[in-house]
């Protein structure tokens, strides 16, 4: 089977920035990714990528910016009320916070603080930068109706689900 739309992939990755350093990798988490294609649960340029692939295939893929977490844009570091971190233990330069964005949420890292101001980049920390995969396709197979219906795999501890889906005409 190959991947494509309403498909659930299973696979392991590395990825490395364009100085080829490790950003993450699931393998040495023994963790395998696992997604429904067609439904923006990984990285677009990726998804595209990966799309009419098998399972036991290897492949490493390089995406620019803009097909990866986008360009880094300037206009996202801004200049915040130090009230708006009010609770936060540690206030320092490279804290990252999940903020709640007009569409949906956004990391934020902290640059800079000074006095009552804070300079925060709400640019995805990986905005701008030329990503390398190495990945392994584990297994491809069809999406359950209760995983469409979802937009994203179920995990085991949902197997219930699974079963009851399979007996709906």
């Amino acid at each position: 089977m190959t991947i494509a739309p309403q498909h659930v992939v299973t696979l392991h990755y590395t990825l490395r920035d364009s100085a080829g350093s490790v950003l993450d990798d699931s393998y040495q988490r023994n963790e395998p990714l696992q997604y429904l294609h067609g439904h923006d649960n990984i990285v677009p340029g990726l998804e595209q990528s990966l799309d009419g692939l098998a399972s036991g295939a290897r492949t490493t893929i390089t995406l620019a910016p803009a097909r990866a977490y986008g360009i880094r844009d300037e206009a996202l570091v801004q200049k915040v009320s130090r009230s708006a971190f009010e609770g936060a233990e540690e206030l320092v330069p490279g804290k990252r916070f999940q903020a709640q964005g007009p569409d949906g949420p956004r990391i934020v890292t902290v640059i800079a603080i000074d006095d009552d101001i804070v300079t925060v980049d709400t640019n995805h920390p990986l905005a701008g930068e030329t990503l390398s995969y190495s990945v392994e396709i584990l297994d491809v197979r069809k999406a359950t109706r209760a995983e469409l219906a979802k937009g994203h795999p179920l995990s085991e501890g949902t197997e219930h689900a699974q079963v009851e889906d399979r007996k709906i005409p």
